[in-house]
């Protein structure tokens, strides 16, 4: 992990920070930023930490595809298109899962 990049995931953005990438949707995907926006349908099983601490994602699908709980997010859920889904990063184990590193689905835009 390249904890250098902590700043990228700040919730407190200024113009020196990158602009939100986009990236296509696979089982496995790897943000670099705070925000995180998906292209293509393929439901998300897999979020490789950008951090190695405790930290919180926003994703945003361009289309609709999913989250889904067979790698480490705990909550799956269909996705609708242009709305913000939070994940919070849990890298201790816990109740739910015996090893550690694992995203919470926190909460979705409805509207």
């Amino acid at each position: 992990m390249i904890d250098g990049l902590f700043q990228q995931l700040s919730t407190v953005a200024s113009d020196k920070q990158p602009t939100p990438p986009t990236i296509t949707a696979a089982a496995t995907i790897t943000p670099t930023t705070f925000i995180t926006v998906l292209t293509g349908n393929t439901a998300v099983a897999t979020i490789n930490p950008p951090v190695s601490g405790a930290h919180m994602l926003c994703v945003v699908p361009g289309t609709t595809t999913g989250f889904t709980t067979g790698g480490n997010i705990s909550g799956g859920t269909t996705t609708v298109a242009g709305r913000a889904y939070l994940l919070c990063y849990n890298p201790l184990a816990d109740w739910a899962f015996t090893t550690g590193g694992h995203y919470f689905l926190v909460s979705s835009t409805t509207s």
